[in-house]
């Protein structure tokens, strides 16, 4: 750092933004990784505005994959965080089985409204000061916020030791920028998906849920099988 009397500044090397985010990066990268002598946490957040609604059945047709594959791993309670229409943005309660998570999934309608990934990314934090969350999922098609502030609130989550699996459908550049900053910040993973393939979705999640329920070594043991598995394998630090 440099002094603030002058005189100490001066030829002082001041470390370039990147290495900036390299020691940020670092510092994340250090925080324990899930452990299986304890039951893993997962917070699946959704972008449930208007045009969602296809995607939003077809997540709660495939979410049971998450525990399926975590049951392999030590077990998995998940959360239900979902945003829509003018502000509204709500999590359930933590619950421990595919249908259960169904169940809460059917009794929501998507409705129109702008992204609000902040308010997700703030609630996992808030959510981890209590009781650690392992990993956030997110899956969304867009983002209409700054990207600075999104950043900002993933380096938080980041040393705060979750990491985000954002999976992205279609390829909205705004979004998928958004999204890769987000999953770099904190140490998590990036990929895309369409409708087109609903396999690739359930795969996605699966591999996730892998993680949170085993970490590491889990996630490797998934991508002997999976290719979605290994693709979020090589982007974890």
């Amino acid at each position: 750092m440099a002094d603030p009397g002058g005189k100490g500044a001066l030829g002082a090397h001041r470390p370039s933004k990147t290495s900036e985010i390299e020691l940020f990066l670092d510092a994340a990268a250090r925080v324990p990784a899930p452990s299986a002598a304890r039951r893993g946490r997962l917070i699946f957040a959704f972008d449930a505005t208007m045009s969602r609604q296809a995607t939003w059945d077809l997540a709660r047709s495939v979410q049971g994959k998450m525990f399926e594959t975590a049951a392999a791993h030590g077990g998995l309670d998940v959360q239900l965080v979902y945003y829509r229409g003018f502000g509204e943005c709500k999590a359930s309660r933590f619950v421990g089985a595919g249908e259960s998570l169904a169940g809460l999934m059917s009794r929501i309608a998507v409705e129109a409204g702008r992204t609000q990934i902040e308010k997700v990314l703030l609630h996992a934090q808030d959510e981890t000061k209590h009781r650690r969350v392992d990993v956030l999922v997110f899956v969304g098609d867009a983002t209409e916020e700054e990207l600075d502030i999104l950043a900002a609130r993933a380096g938080e989550l980041g040393l705060a030791g979750v990491k985000c699996f954002m999976f992205q459908e279609g390829r909205d550049p705004a979004a998928e920028r958004a999204f890769r900053k987000i999953a770099l910040l904190t140490g998590g993973a990036y990929a895309t998906f369409d409708l087109a393939a609903p396999d690739r979705l359930a795969a996605l999640l699966s591999a996730a849920a892998a993680y949170a329920a085993g970490g590491r070594r889990a996630l490797e043991l998934e991508a002997h099988g999976a290719k979605a598995a290994g693709l979020l394998l090589e982007q974890l630090r």
